[in-house]
């Protein structure tokens, strides 16, 4: 579900924490910094199975109706983030993993060292004085990611297809406040 304002598409990377962690890595993340995990449930016993300490938290959910219109309802109501949020739109169809994955590394920096030099590095400090249409610009233009993005597209156990009914979003904390983020806004939780 991309709130597209250019007509570029790109095939959906599979929601596999293999296929995350070589897409992270790849760009930047070391291998000891962070690291994707599946939740199997929220049960304590489940809970319990994810390493600690966890710094945030994608959701893939099937779009509904229901979601579509709980969406204009929130896309009526956009404001700026504000603080230290790192926060982008996404005007690539299909690329949510990677908007996501890309709010959660982008709001734990202060947490983890990236690769000094690789693509991450470079993006977050070539981004980080821009809103969130300009970093949408900027990601949509940058052929490194494309390229890597369609490595890591490929690479997963699943025929990748263009059309897809689901959608990632991101749960974080930033300054001592939960945010979830989404592909048009993010929203402080209580």
């Amino acid at each position: 579900m991309a709130d597209s304002t250019s007509a570029k598409r790109w095939l959906p990377l599979e929601a596999n924490p293999d296929v995350m962690n070589q897409f992270l890595w790849g760009l930047g993340v070391p291998l000891d910094e962070a690291e994707c995990f599946d939740v199997y449930g929220l049960d304590e016993e489940l809970l319990e199975m994810v390493p600690k300490l966890v710094l945030a938290v994608l959701f893939l959910y099937p779009i509904t109706s229901q979601s579509k219109a709980e969406k204009r309802k929130q896309d009526s109501g956009i404001k700026e983030p504000s603080g230290r949020v790192y926060f982008m739109n996404q005007t690539v169809g299909n690329a949510c993993v990677t908007i996501r994955l890309l709010h959660a590394v982008g709001n734990i920096t202060f947490e983890i060292k990236l690769v000094e030099g690789l693509f991450l590095d470079r993006f977050f400090k070539s981004t980080a004085k821009m809103g969130p249409s300009e970093r949408a610009a900027f990601l949509e233009n940058d052929k490194e990611m494309e390229v890597a993005y369609s490595v890591a597209a490929t690479a997963g156990e699943t025929k990748a297809l263009d059309n897809v009914d689901t959608h990632f979003i991101c749960f974080t904390c930033v300054d001592g406040k939960s945010f979830a983020l989404s592909s048009t806004l993010p929203i402080q939780m209580q």
